[in-house]
This record gives C-alpha cells, structure tokens and sequence, in this order.
C-alpha cells in the first residue's frame, strides 16, 4: 500500500487537506524500524507522530523510585500521539516508549503535524481525539496503583 493510500485510510481529515499539506505530510514522513525493547521515543523532546506498521509499541512511565509503568501499548495501525506532546500542549508528562517486538513505523516529524494541525482544526481536533481516547486507560492504570 503507497504511503498516501495508508493516509488516506488512516487520517479521517486526509481529504480535508490541501494538496501542498498533503505533500509537506508526505515529504516529512520517514520509514523506520525498531529491534526488540529499542527507544522510540525517550522524552526528550518532541519526537513526532508514529503509526505503527508492524510489531508492538510500549508506552510507559517512569515512577519516581525508578519503576516502569505501563501505561498502554500500540499494534499495527494505532497511532502514538503522545510523543508529539509539542503538537498537543497540554500533555504535562513523561512519557517513554519502547519496541516491544521488532516494529517498524512511519514517522512524521512534529514540526511538519504540528504546521497542518495548526492549520487545520480537523487535524487538531483528530490529535486531541487521540489523545483522549487513550488517557482512559491512563487513569484506570493510575487508579490501580493508587
């Protein structure tokens, strides 16, 4: 499947775009593949956006004695929004990821999602959905350890 064809499937707001945003998307985006428990993202700083292609991402947090959390993980076809925490300011914490298993991803950069999602609330609010969908089961997961 062509790169706008997983687009096209995966971004409800695709359409919506302009040709030129379409293409800075495009040009912006970077196969890249992950071997078992490889960084991701490790918090510091913007990371961009991953869709994960194949494998299994591990999204954590690191208590203050040292101790991993596992906050969720992601397969193929979910989007990790979270460690393009630029793009969405209000996202106050410390998140790491990991490759669980062999895991390969598209990735695109936070400054070219963080350009269309300013431009467009379709892309803002598709971000914000995202992030929400998943701070439910952040807080079941906070809920458990307090």
């Amino acid at each position: 499947m062509s790169l706008y064809a997983f687009y096209e499937q995966y971004f409800p707001f695709w359409k919506a775009l302009k040709e030129e945003h379409k293409n800075n998307l495009y040009k912006n985006t970077a196969k890249k593949n992950f071997g078992k428990e490889q960084p991701v993202h490790d918090n510091m700083g913007c990371s961009g956006l991953f869709i994960v292609r194949s494998g299994r991402l591990r999204l954590y947090m690191l208590s203050e004695d040292g101790k991993e959390i596992t906050l969720y993980r992601l397969s193929p076809g979910d989007i990790c929004m979270l460690s393009a925490s630029c793009v969405l300011q209000s996202v106050t914490f410390d998140v790491y990821v990991d490759a669980e298993e062999e895991s390969n991803c598209y990735h695109i950069s936070a400054s070219a999602f963080g350009d269309v999602s300013n431009r467009y609330l379709e892309v803002k609010n598709y971000a914000l959905e995202t992030a929400v969908s998943r701070f439910s089961d952040v807080m079941w997961i906070m809920q458990q350890i307090v």
